[in-house]
């Protein structure tokens, strides 16, 4: 593979950090964070080496679903504040040369919304079209179905029946998230306004929420029958990856997208192929600039659920990682970098060690893994203090995500079912959502050790990991030893140089359990990445003698480093390093 040198874009080397605006910091004591909260912390993300900030969903909403559950896409919702506290907000991030990017939820509404209100008021609506409307189904008794057997990614039946107009409506998610009408040109119209509003602001791109599913498969067949003991199935092979899906963006491009310098991120969720993820990034497609698959995410689920713990091992992560930082790049395929989000738990829990003699090690580990590679980087809050999932001690009480409580829900009616007893055993459920709940990415950020980790003088929306006393923002900044000093150095020689970011990718040792290595190379410079993914101490030989020559260590998470490369390294547990020459 030749040392080719993808073009620049202040997109690519910028690092995103992720913001969920509930849990981030709240600044009038009611127990939800909010603009004003982020505001005040801006020159600390600044400090950080933060370039962009991505806000989850701040929109009106009756967080149905955390406010991916949208009633007006032209307001602030008064629990975050107003549109002036956005516009001050937005005033602040520019005037210390950062961007910010607002998250565009348009496969769905809130059933709130003003579009789905006027839509179900009556069959004859105006804007009845804007949404997936469609008769029942009868059975051979004459009880009434809906239009097919889709299940719906939170559990129980894609389609609710109003009982006003005597028909289904669509909703891949909850209830009250109806599907918008992508065929309807009309509704495209209006989505295309709504981006122009918030560029018109001063946004400075979008993360597209689910942007794959807009379009579904002519006559929403019955998705084929792959758990027997259920009637609803999954149907993502009718609905993700649509027909007319690279149509719809590809206008989105002309219409808007093209007349601005914006950052684009397309969420595609479930898709693995290569190629199907490539049509929305490659350049010469004119649709997004990246998209966040879940190959990575997915390595330690099974493929019914999420929210299921499984084994993975090291050479799966690097078999996938070397895939995609490898993929298409002559052709201008742009990586999103990414480890967490707020629909995963922590990085440091799932791929690290979260022990308390191994946590601070293997979080700094997995950032040296994340700023080694090509795309563009993305962090997520309290990442960088390497924030851990909470304790497995915490009632299903405390998980206050949907998908979380529909599962609990399912699977306990399956078990009370199963045994005639109203006493089951769900330990085990709960065993696998201290590992796997995204609830451990929504715990209120930890700021200090005061009551509640100093996010709220209130009563906090969310319970507080029980940890902040002691893993928190005020005992990190100060200390040159911590997680977060680590990532500022991390994010800091990830910027000066140039080929972690663009440099080519070759993988050593592919077939080694405990060791991930590879080498980036651009133009004259080279780089070399040893991370051992263990707590014991091993040694490898990762180049020949001849080509160690001229390395110097750069970067690494353990003090006592000799600055020169030799054909043999001797890591110690969870030690990551960097070498550049």
């Amino acid at each position: 593979m030749g040392s080719l040198s993808p073009p620049h874009a202040w997109w690519k080397s910028a690092v995103v950090y992720q913001i969920y605006p509930i849990s981030f910091f709240d600044s009038n004591g009611d127990g939800i964070g909010d603009l004003n909260g982020i505001h005040s912390k801006l020159d600390y993300l600044k400090d950080l080496g933060v370039d962009i900030l991505w806000l989850s969903p701040i929109y009106r909403s009756p967080l149905a679903d955390m406010g991916y559950d949208i009633s007006d896409y032209r307001d602030t919702d008064p629990r975050y504040g107003t549109l002036e506290d956005y516009d001050r907000l937005l005033k602040g991030v520019h005037e210390r040369g950062m961007k910010l990017m607002m998250d565009l939820v348009v496969n769905h509404t809130s059933d709130q919304h003003e579009w789905f209100v006027q839509s179900r008021s009556s069959r004859e609506d105006p804007k009845r079209d804007w949404y997936i409307w469609r008769p029942p189904k009868f059975d051979n008794e004459g009880k009434r179905l809906p239009p097919n057997n889709w299940k719906s990614v939170f559990q129980g039946s894609a389609w609710d029946f109003d009982e006003k107009t005597g028909e289904y409506y669509l909703h891949l998610y909850v209830t009250e998230q109806p599907d918008l009408n992508w065929e309807n040109p009309t509704v495209r119209d209006a989505v295309w306004d709504v981006m122009r509003f918030w560029i018109g602001r001063g946004c400075d791109g979008f993360r597209m929420d689910v942007i794959n599913i807009i379009s579904k498969t002519e006559g929403l067949p019955d998705a084929p029958v792959v758990d027997p003991d259920q009637y609803y199935q999954p149907a993502s092979m009718y609905f993700a990856n649509g027909p007319r899906v690279h149509e719809y963006i590809k206008q989105m491009n002309t219409e808007v997208l093209s007349h601005y310098d914006l950052i684009t991120v397309g969420e595609t969720p479930f898709t693995h192929e290569a190629s199907q993820l490539a049509a929305y990034v490659l350049p010469k497609n004119k649709e997004l600039n990246m998209v966040f698959h879940f190959e990575l995410m997915d390595l330690d689920s099974p493929d019914y659920s999420p929210l299921i713990h499984k084994e993975w091992k090291l050479t799966d992560l690097k078999d996938v990682i070397q895939r995609w930082q490898q993929y298409k790049r002559d052709e201008g395929f742009w990586n999103a970098v990414f480890i967490e989000n707020h629909d995963h738990s922590r990085s440091v829990s799932r791929f690290g060690n979260d022990s308390e003699e191994w946590r601070a090690t293997s979080a700094k580990m997995l950032s040296i893994l994340e700023i080694t590679q090509t795309g563009t980087l993305y962090v997520y809050q309290g990442q960088e203090l390497g924030l851990k999932n909470f304790p497995r001690s915490w009632g299903i009480e405390e998980y206050k995500d949907v998908a979380s409580q529909n599962y609990w829900k399912l699977i306990k009616e399956q078990r009370k079912k199963a045994s005639g007893s109203e006493d089951v055993d769900m330990s085990d459920l709960l065993d696998n959502f201290q590992r796997k709940a995204r609830d451990h990415a929504r715990t209120p950020m930890q700021w200090d050790a005061t009551s509640h980790a100093g996010f709220t003088a209130g009563t906090p929306w969310m319970r507080v990991n029980d940890d902040y006393p002691e893993w928190n923002v005020s005992a990190q900044v100060g200390d040159e030893e911590s997680v977060w000093s680590f990532w500022k150095r991390a994010l800091a020689t990830r910027k000066q140089h140039d080929v972690l970011i663009y440099g080519d990718f070759m993988m050593l040792l592919p077939s080694n359990e405990q060791v991930f290595s590879y080498t980036r190379t651009l133009g004259d410079s080279s780089a070399l990445v040893v991370l051992n993914f263990r707590e014991t101490e091993t040694s490898v030989s990762v180049l020949e003698d001849a080509a160690v020559k001229g390395f110097r260590f750069v970067l690494g998470n353990y003090a006592g480093v000799e600055k020169g490369l030799t054909s043999t390294v001797t890591l110690r547990g969870y030690e990551g390093r960097i070498y550049i020459k």
